[in-house]
């Protein structure tokens, strides 16, 4: 039998299931209510946590009049006006809420999540890489001790928590860092953190100084100030708080981090709420600090949910607001407030990241943020930020109390027998990706299709001047197959093409949406695999014409190269936390032989006993610890087998 020997350059980490708005994410967990998919709920009614909140609205009646349901997409080779900057294949990322990093990533570097594994290395498998920022409201008060109690690498005091939105007072170890490095080194997930910017004098180092030794060039950037604008309003500055002050700031933490500081820091982070990017380039920002200056970065989210969470604003109600996230408006208009800073970002050689956005702050709505709409919704917004020359949009995730999770893991005290829940936004992100391709040099046009009907948009995507593939949008829901249009999408040359499909019943559907026929099922069903078998689709073209159907409601993705068809599964990670022999937790053996997280599982094929998972186990390596639980082994540096 296999026997395994572990290196000691880097700690080993046994993987197994464990127990906003950059302005809100909520802290205090509800308990959980068993949900309904099924059935049609009231908000007010239900009492367990948001994150698997049974809501359903009604979809939008259908425009009058309606949009046409056929129309041209003439393309062209060697390039157009209009495309975007050149685009990296990670463009869509996500944003973690510091506090509530150990239930995404893992409890501690002992125990990683691997569902989490599993989610990332869908996107690795496509993109190559994946970003993901640790950070939010909690990064601004976070203290590195060197010990918590009963080896946890965070801890969160909750009877502390101060302004608006509850955000309470963090302390952390060295050990989240080690976390993150040891994920990287399974997957290739590559990391944002951020600086606390509460205490500026002096300022508290210890995150940038411990987070540069463990990460090493894994760490792409640090956040000098988490949406500096909302300072004021929250009451962690005067009044009388203002761009000046900031810029002033930031130049006390670069001289305080020296030789640190060069490349590494993210700013200057606005909400959009009191100060626009302009006052922050008037004072001399970019070009003051252009060495130390990483990206330039912006939050963003197109409404909020405060008044329902917190008393704040005024009420938005969900059924009502519904419409405004099934329109090419909402991404349109969004983006359209940063053209300025993005064109003026690219003349100081620097790129632009949404660093924080969903659907809404204060959590997201109930009935929106967790349906299909927002998959429609959140792919359409990240494809026009590409085209606005954005250069990456990373998408919040909160706790059990939010709605617009990508990705959920069950509550900790039922991770022994529930599994996670995946969001529409995660489903967006497989979606952008594929559009973007692998070669991290594509272009993204919106073609303004069907006289620019907001219900029917598309984008083109260009690599090296040709066209590669296109995006179709259907934001209608019809169940009679009346709204179904037809886009003739013609390029010269042309035979035929392979279509994708992001689907769903309705725009108000929760959970079970189907891309290429693939799924992670409903509440509490994924462990972060694909389930089912890939459906591509192939249209036949005539002189040069492809006609690509798109039902009401769903996505096409027209791959205009058979060829870039993902045929083949991510390298996965088994993740079953219960005795039976069909959750046998499994793991090839040349994978624990040759696999350093980034390369080496291309062409090897997976397998797994984990039903709806590619095959059968075969070749497998089993290690099994106390309780009957099945558990896979894996390690962060050197593995070999002998």
């Amino acid at each position: 039998m296999a026997k395994l020997t572990i290196t000691s350059a880097i700690a080993s980490f046994l993987l197994t299931i464990t127990a906003i708005n950059g302005e809100v994410t909520i802290y205090k967990q509800k308990p959980l209510v068993e949900p309904t998919l099924t059935e049609t709920a009231d908000a007010a009614s239900y009492t367990g946590a948001a994150a698997y909140d049974p809501t359903v609205l009604n979809p939008p009646a259908l425009p009058d009049p309606p949009p046409a349901m056929a129309f041209s997409i003439g393309l062209q080779n060697g390039g157009t006006m209009g495309a975007s900057i050149l685009q990296p294949s990670s463009f869509f990322g996500f944003s973690v809420e510091m506090s509530v990093s150990n239930q995404i990533l893992g409890k501690n570097s002992s125990y990683i999540q691997v569902p989490f594994l599993n989610l990332m290395s869908n996107l690795v498998k496509r993109a190559g890489e994946v970003r993901v920022r640790v950070g939010g409201n909690t990064q601004e008060t976070a203290k590195l001790v060197d010990t918590l109690p009963d080896g946890k690498m965070l801890a969160k005091d909750i009877e502390n928590a101060s302004n608006p939105t509850q955000t309470p007072p963090l302390d952390y170890t060295r050990d989240l860092f080690t976390i993150m490095s040891a994920i990287s080194d399974l997957v290739n997930v590559r990391w944002f953190l951020g600086i606390p910017f509460f205490d500026t004098n002096p300022f508290d180092l210890s995150l940038s100084q411990a987070s540069r030794a463990i990460l090493g060039d894994k760490l792409l950037g640090l956040q000098a100030g988490n949406e500096p604008d909302l300072y004021s309003r929250h009451g962690h500055r005067n009044s009388d708080y203002a761009p000046q002050n900031y810029y002033d700031e930031v130049g006390s933490l670069i001289a305080a981090m020296g030789d640190d500081a060069r490349n590494i820091l993210i700013g200057p982070n606005l909400a959009n709420a009191e100060w626009q990017p302009q006052q922050i380039w008037d004072t001399g920002f970019v070009d003051s600090y252009s060495d130390s200056l990483a990206f330039l970065s912006f939050e963003r989210y197109p409404n909020d949910n405060c008044f329902a969470q917190f008393g704040i604003g005024h009420f938005n109600d969900p059924q009502e607001t519904f419409p405004e996230y099934l329109t090419h408006k909402s991404g349109q208009e969004l983006a359209s407030q940063y053209l300025e800073a993005t064109a003026y970002a690219q003349t100081k050689g620097k790129a632009v990241i949404m660093f924080e956005t969903n659907t809404a702050s204060c959590g997201g709505f109930p009935g929106i943020s967790d349906s299909f709409g927002a998959a429609l919704w959140g792919l359409d917004y990240a494809l026009q930020l590409a085209h606005s020359n954005f250069s990456g949009a990373l998408f919040h995730i909160g706790g059990q109390n939010v709605y617009y999770n990508p990705f959920t893991p069950p509550p900790t005290n039922q991770s022994a027998f529930r599994q996670w829940t995946v969001g529409p936004i995660y489903y967006s992100a497989l979606a952008m990706t594929e559009a973007l391709g692998r070669g991290n040099n594509a272009q993204v046009l919106d073609l303004n299709a069907n006289d620019g009907n907001e219900f029917t948009p598309a984008y083109a995507i260009f690599e090296d001047g040709e066209p590669t593939r296109v995006a179709l949008f259907n934001y209608l829901t019809d169940p009679s197959g009346g709204s179904t249009y037809t886009a003739s999408i013609a390029v010269a040359g042309l035979t035929s093409v392979k279509v994708k499909y992001l689907s769903a019943d309705s725009v108000s559907q929760k959970g079970g949406f189907r891309w290429a026929g693939q799924t992670f099922g409903n509440h509490f069903e994924s462990d972060g695999r694909l389930m089912g078998d890939e459906d591509v689709r192939e249209v036949q073209c005539s002189d040069g014409v492809c006609p690509i159907e798109v039902p009401a409601p769903s996505f096409a993705l027209v791959l205009l190269k058979g060829d870039e068809v993902v045929s083949e599964p991510a390298a996965t990670f088994a993740t079953t936390a219960v005795t039976g022999g069909g959750n046998t937790a499994t793991v090839d053996e040349k994978v624990l032989e040759t696999s350093n997280g980034h390369s080496g599982w291309d062409g090897i094929g997976m397998r797994s006993t984990s039903r709806g998972s590619v095959d059968a186990a075969v070749g497998r390596v089993d290690v099994t610890i106390g309780f009957g639980l099945t558990v896979v082994s894996m390690i962060c540096a050197a593995l070999v087998l002998i």
